[in-house]
């Protein structure tokens, strides 16, 4: 609210100190605003497959169906890069519906793992998300919030879930769409790759 007050106060006060600049200084002549060029105008590109810089997010290695998704750090430090495991999963035909980025947590809790999923805004929130991993007993698990990008659902792993992920082949994931309350869309997430992967995934302290 401070910062509302400030902002709009600024904007009201600076109309009349221009007027008031212009009527003490009325020999002072405006200065004509710089010229740019077509060419300043247009953007040259960058090398797509350039290296990240430091700080950026890259991917290191591909783990099977995983990605280790990871902030590139220092060259001596490269074994201390923070690294999440990650997936983009389809609708079976190759179009992006849902993304999911795993971690480890610090020991001494419940949950011995986290994941963030993301699936498209268009989703029915009462009716939650649901992961059955292989032929196990489905879960539910509720969405936190929405922003531009879809709807988030951050969900805690057990040491059993861990353990069953390394066993298994596949986890299904459903959502309902909000258009469609009737119908369950099912998305497949492969654990191809899920134990190596989880071997090299960093600990999220916070």
């Amino acid at each position: 609210m401070t910062r509302f007050l400030t902002a709009l106060v600024l904007s009201l006060s600076l109309p009349h100190l221009a007027l008031a600049q212009e009527t003490t200084t009325p020999t002072q002549t405006e200065e004509a605003a710089p010229t740019t060029s077509i060419e300043d105008q247009l953007s040259l590109g960058e090398d797509a497959d350039a290296p990240a810089g430091l700080g950026e997010p890259y991917t290191k290695e591909v783990i099977g169906s995983w990605e280790m998704r990871c902030i590139k750090g220092e060259p001596e430090n490269v074994d201390a890069e923070p690294c999440q495991m990650y997936q983009l999963m389809d609708d079976g035909q190759g179009a992006p519906v849902a993304e999911v980025s795993l971690f480890r947590l610090p020991s001494g809790g419940k949950a011995v793992a986290g994941a963030t999923i993301i699936v498209p805004l268009e989703t029915a929130l009462p009716q939650q998300l649901t992961m059955r991993i292989d032929g196990g007993s489905p879960r539910r698990y509720p969405y936190a919030f929405c922003n531009p990008v879809g709807c988030y659902v951050r969900l805690g792993l057990t040491d059993a879930d861990v353990n069953a992920m390394k066993r298994g082949n596949e986890a299904k994931l459903s959502i309902v769409p909000a258009l469609a309350p009737d119908q369950v869309v099912e998305l497949t997430l492969s654990l191809t790759g899920f134990t190596a992967s989880y071997d090299k995934v960093s600990v999220i302290e916070q």
